[in-house]
């Protein structure tokens, strides 16, 4: 596994994110969606980065945005649903969090889903230190979202 920045609009991530986005829709209602689209994912506040095997296959993807000085946020973890059980989400959330550490980021923060569909993602979350937490940033209380969080060590 290879993980690398990348631009979101390359077309085998676009079309991943697409289908999340269509996911979100169906899951969850429209004030319930937090999922950035393509260009949302480019702005100079936002990391990206895809996670690619041997031979350049697209696996999976992730972002981090900019908060403020000393937080950022967890955006667009997605895993191919070909490539799903092999790693790539621990793999990059790993990534994700030494970067953070590089930065200088104390706190990291995610938004998920409450529903059932999410349950990986959540037990994946907690693995790697994240607890619940209260809504952060523009974030409002929602029963369909669940916030988590952790506090980095430089």
């Amino acid at each position: 596994m290879h993980i690398r920045t990348q631009d979101p609009a390359t077309p085998d991530i676009t079309a991943l994110l697409n289908q999340h986005l269509e996911e979100m829709r169906a899951i969850s209602p429209p004030e319930s969606k937090h999922a950035l689209d393509i260009e949302g994912l480019r702005t100079p506040d936002i990391s990206f980065w895809s996670v690619r095997d041997d031979d350049g296959a697209f696996m999976g993807c992730g972002a981090l945005k900019q908060l403020d000085a000393t937080h950022a946020e967890i955006k667009s973890m997605r895993t191919d649903p070909a490539h799903r059980r092999k790693g790539v989400a621990a793999s990059l959330l790993a990534h994700i969090i030494d970067h953070a550490r590089l930065q200088q980021f104390t706190r990291l923060s995610l938004e998920t889903g409450a529903q059932d569909h999410f349950v990986p993602a959540r037990a994946l979350y907690t693995r790697f230190g994240f607890t619940i937490c209260a809504p952060f940033a523009s974030y409002q209380e929602d029963p369909n979202s669940v916030f988590m969080t952790r506090t980095l060590q430089p």
